[in-house]
């Protein structure tokens, strides 16, 4: 099965620095096409201004190759206001898009579930594996 998810930029930065494997193999899961990206234009200038703060140490590299893989493999999705009020407004974006498809069954995933509401479609990197597992 396949799965539309918009991915939180804490669990991108987070495959790249830590052996977690569950949000490693979350971020694979784009390459073997289990999970397809979805994004927006702002949402890629959010990823590429945090993976270049100095506190990170990805090579531009390896920057390039995962907003590629995401731009190559994902979809682009125009978001529409939701009126959500987030205790983090930078993050409505992330909420904002993955609302526009969900009628496709999309998730967002995240590590800071706190940062948005509490619903059945908004999982961390090991509740989205389990959805890919089946379980």
């Amino acid at each position: 099965m396949r799965f539309y998810a918009v991915f939180d930029t804490n669990v991108l930065i987070s495959s790249l620095l830590t052996k977690r494997k569950d949000t490693a193999m979350v971020v694979d899961a784009i390459a073997t096409g289990q999970i397809v990206p979805l994004y927006n234009q702002e949402i890629l200038d959010e990823y590429n201004d945090v993976f270049h703060r100095p506190k990170f140490p990805f090579s531009e590299a390896a920057i390039q190759d995962i907003l590629k893989m995401i731009r190559e493999l994902g979809l682009i999705v125009a978001s529409s206001p939701t009126g959500e009020t987030l205790p983090d407004m930078d993050d409505l974006v992330f909420y904002e898009v993955v609302m526009e498809k969900r009628d496709d069954d999309a998730y967002l995933i995240t590590g800071n579930t706190k940062h948005f509401p509490k619903r059945t479609y908004i999982v961390t990197p090991a509740e989205m594996m389990a959805l890919l597992n089946g379980k």
